[in-house]
């Protein structure tokens, strides 16, 4: 017969050994860096903050567009609205000549006289070094948006870069480093932070409505599969090439973005680190093989590395958790998701639906949703209605974005959303791809603010409308 002290040694070697066999140690191993991550860790400061950065106020902003796609020449539109009170159009550019040409003609409609660039891959670079001009705003292919908004602060202008602003940790840091060299602005244009709903959740938030924050669940669930491979699509296939390419959440900002204004991301709470998985890949394949003949990519024969459906898990630095969903190639209806918990409220969007503490245990009726719905309508929305019923533009919160970025260089204030929180959503693509790679292990977000994520501080966009 053992003795105790003999049973006691046998059940800590069991239990030992059952520890190392999931994965445990008696000293707990943590999260691993993954160094050899290009731009993991921080490289040395090369000039000062720039959160809350001011700059003097600009009465009549000089805007120059490069990239009118889809989205530019949308954009190109949007600021022409603001003229003349608070901003004019004097330069765009295009690799199409056809395109810059005719957003010239669309500005001049509007009584604005535009010099167009376009023809040559560098074009872009010659328009910047005009002096008529105090923001650029870059919507070019994902590739090419950091060396042209890097360029663009160089050259003393503010920049607003289209989502996502860098596509890995060493060009977040770019972004990052630069505006803090140059003291120019570097925003990224994440225009559903100013979707209605969005913003109602939001003032909710400030108001307490939703108790302590525990999760939020998030997506960009948008079926572009024929798009991808629409021969007249995004231009020379840049965006179906990412998906061939790479695994892993390669979109995240709409839903994103919005979330973790909920959270105070940046401003006392930060993403610790996250952890991503993959589906198989199968609907792109299956739509290749459907191609005619005389498509570019009809005998693609090579892989193609992005999953269907993408999911992460985002652990923040309070314990909060995020989940976040990719996908643009199944026939899924639209979905941003926007969930949010708390311990008095929960929200789901899609459609929007509120659920209140002691209320019942369903989400509110519709009188009580609407009571929500007219108490917590975030101000703005009633203050630009006219202008959002006429410009529009994702059902007004490109206007109302395009509104805001004029207003607060107008004003001399700083931009609702700054070069951190455009590092920080961004470098979800490049460490999500990692986790991926790594067998879904969890991975750690890198600290862009280098320490001052810490510090509370109020939304712009909740304190000076």
């Amino acid at each position: 017969m053992k003795s105790n002290k003999e049973r006691r040694s046998f059940l800590k070697k069991g239990l030992l050994g059952s520890m190392g066999l999931y994965g445990l140690s008696k000293k707990e191993p943590g999260i691993p860096e993954y160094e050899e991550l290009p731009g993991f860790k921080a490289p040395p400061a090369t000039g000062k903050s720039v959160i809350d950065l001011k700059v003097a106020p600009i009465k009549q902003v000089k805007v120059a567009l490069i990239g009118l796609g889809a989205r530019g020449s949308g954009h190109v539109m949007q600021f022409a609205s603001l003229f003349p009170d608070k901003a004019i159009v004097t330069a765009v550019c295009d690799i199409q000549k056809e395109r810059a040409d005719k957003a010239v003609e669309k500005l001049k409609a509007k009584g604005q006289t535009a010099v167009a660039y376009s023809g040559k891959v560098d074009s872009w670079k010659e328009m910047l070094k005009r002096d008529d001009i105090d923001l650029v705003v870059v919507a070019t292919p994902w590739r090419d948006h950091v060396p042209m908004a890097v360029q663009a602060m160089k050259q003393g202008k503010h920049v607003v870069i289209e989502v996502p602003a860098a596509l890995t940790l060493d060009e977040c840091w770019q972004l990052v480093n630069t505006a803090e060299e140059t003291q120019r602005n570097c925003m990224m244009m994440e225009n559903v932070c100013y979707g209605d709903e969005e913003l109602w959740v939001l003032n909710m938030v400030q108001n307490e409505v939703f108790g302590t924050l525990t999760s939020a669940e998030a997506a960009y669930i948008h079926n572009l599969n024929a798009y991808l491979l629409d021969t007249k699509g995004y231009y020379d296939f840049w965006r179906l090439k990412e998906n061939i390419a790479h695994d892993g959440n390669l979109y995240p900002m709409h839903g994103l973005g919005p979330v973790a204004q909920y959270l105070n991301i940046l401003r006392g709470d930060r993403f610790e680190h996250i952890v991503s998985m993959s589906s198989l890949e199968a609907s792109l394949s299956e739509s290749i093989k459907k191609l005619p003949a005389d498509h570019p990519y009809a005998n693609f024969k090579g892989t193609i590395h992005k999953g269907d459906l993408n999911i992460s898990l985002i652990k923040t630095h309070k314990g909060r958790m995020i989940t976040l969903k990719h996908d643009v190639v199944s026939p899924r209806s639209y979905d941003r998701i926007n969930s949010l918990g708390g311990t008095h409220a929960y929200h789901q969007g899609y459609p929007s639906r509120l659920s209140i503490i002691d209320k019942g245990h369903q989400f509110l009726k519709e009188a009580d949703y609407n009571e929500y719905r007219s108490k917590y309508k975030h101000p703005i929305w009633d203050k630009l209605k006219k202008e959002i019923e006429v410009n529009g533009g994702h059902g007004g919160m490109d206007f109302v974005l395009v509104y805001r970025i004029i207003d607060c260089l107008n004003n001399g204030r700083p931009m609702d959303m700054d070069v951190y929180d455009a590092a920080t959503w961004s470098s979800v693509i490049p460490l999500s791809e990692v986790s991926v790679k790594k067998g879904n292990a969890p991975v750690k977000f890198p600290d862009f603010t280098r320490g001052r994520w810490k510090e509370s501080r109020d939304l712009g966009i909740m304190k000076s409308i």
